[in-house]
């Protein structure tokens, strides 16, 4: 019976680890930090999505996956305007 809560534990600890999304790389990640940095830290419109995806090469869809696994894992922030906002690098100091 230990051993089957130890087991448990082990697994809720595992999946509460957010994973990069499916076929995102750590260099992608960090291109998309640079260029989320350079359009001013937030990710609302047409106007923020495009640069972002000309930069970084991705997809739209891989964006908005890279900004929710940035929100899971605290490196972002959800906007009131339903936008993304960067918060770690050179974005910590428009997290504010």
């Amino acid at each position: 019976m230990k051993r089957f809560f130890g087991a448990c534990a082990t697994f809720a600890l595992l999946s509460a680890c957010a994973m990069p999304p499916e076929g995102v790389t750590p260099e992608h990640l960090a291109m998309f930090d640079e260029a989320v940095a350079s359009i001013g830290c937030d990710l609302v419109s047409e106007e923020d999505f495009i640069p972002v995806e000309l930069q970084t090469g991705m997809t739209r869809a891989q964006v908005q996956d890279v900004a929710a696994y940035k929100i899971k894992t605290e490196e972002g922030v959800t906007l009131s305007n339903g936008g993304f906002r960067l918060k770690t690098g050179a974005c910590a100091d428009a997290a504010a």
